[in-house]
């Protein structure tokens, strides 16, 4: 296995690897790019959206600053929005489904590091390169959810379809489809509802 192998396989691998590296720094240069565009840009956003998550269905709309670690490793079904400051850490694929909104200042983290600070402080190989013993786990979104703001999803979380997660949520835990789920660490409240439809809330009208 090589270093880019190991890291999607969730295994222990070397961050320092020129490979890994190269791509980091691609994407990082193309979040800069799209950060420095504006809503009139909408032909040069879509260029390079393309090339920095190239695996995302039609729709994909984010309004910026956003932050990729990989970019390649993460993919949108369609209809996907996030608002500002959405960060995603793709050292381990990142799934998310169709129609799925995204509150100002959500990330996504799937790296880990070792408890121990003995396995997680910088190391230097012989000739001098500094790296460290890190792994990661995948994060699967469903469909039609809604991330509300300032809401942190760390890695091995999946949340089903259908839900929606309170503002400054820090989920940990899988979430099952159609809940509506707070709180650090997020968890379930109840289920969403037809009761929770909008056309019951006659002060909206």
């Amino acid at each position: 296995m090589n270093e880019k192998e190991k890291m999607l396989a969730g295994k222990i691998y070397d961050p320092s690897d020129e490979t890994l590296a190269a791509l980091r720094a691609k994407a990082h240069k193309l979040s800069q790019q799209y950060n420095n565009t504006n809503d009139e840009d909408d032909a040069l956003r879509k260029e390079i959206l393309d090339e920095l998550v190239p695996n995302h269905g039609k729709g994909l709309a984010l309004q910026g600053p956003i932050y990729f670690d990989y970019g390649i490793f993460t993919t949108f079904g369609k209809n996907c929005y996030a608002n500002f400051n959405f960060t995603v850490l793709d050292t381990c694929c990142v799934n998310i489904g169709d129609d799925v909104f995204f509150g100002p200042n959500c990330t996504i983290a799937t790296p880990i590091h070792p408890f121990r600070w003995q396995e997680r402080n910088i190391k230097f190989k012989s000739d001098g390169t500094a790296y460290d013993d890190e792994y990661g786990k995948p994060v699967t979104i469903g469909s039609n959810c809604w991330i509300a703001s300032n809401v942190v999803i760390t890695g091995g979380v999946t949340i089903g379809e259908g839900c929606v997660i309170g503002a400054g949520s820090v989920v940990t835990r899988d979430i099952p489809s159609n809940s509506l789920a707070v709180g650090n660490p997020c968890r379930v409240i109840r289920e969403i509802t037809e009761k929770d439809s909008i056309k019951y809330k006659k002060e909206l009208f």
